[in-house]
């Protein structure tokens, strides 16, 4: 069976490994998640903290290939709805 937790506890639990004043027995009892759940969640947490910091520069060039995308997509569809009407 596969539970599922929100975003606020799995950051909450991460912080609390983070802090590494307990081990992740300790961790794991308290709050009834496995070690190596708590583990991935750390790792996560750490590898992805930079974007909190992330300039708007940096946030801007990961959305431009998303609106490109888009732009894309919508001129595709345009053009299946015109080879549509022409048979």
């Amino acid at each position: 069976m596969s539970t599922h937790y929100s975003v606020d506890f799995k950051v909450h639990v991460a912080l609390e490994a983070c802090k590494e004043d307990r081990t992740l027995a300790q961790l794991s009892r308290e709050f009834g998640v496995s070690p190596e759940q708590i583990c991935r969640w750390k790792k996560k947490l750490q590898s992805n903290a930079g974007l909190v910091f992330a300039s708007k520069q940096m946030k801007k060039k990961r959305e431009e290939p998303s609106a490109t995308l888009y732009e894309e997509i919508g001129r595709l569809k345009m053009e299946i709805d015109r080879m549509k009407k022409c048979n």
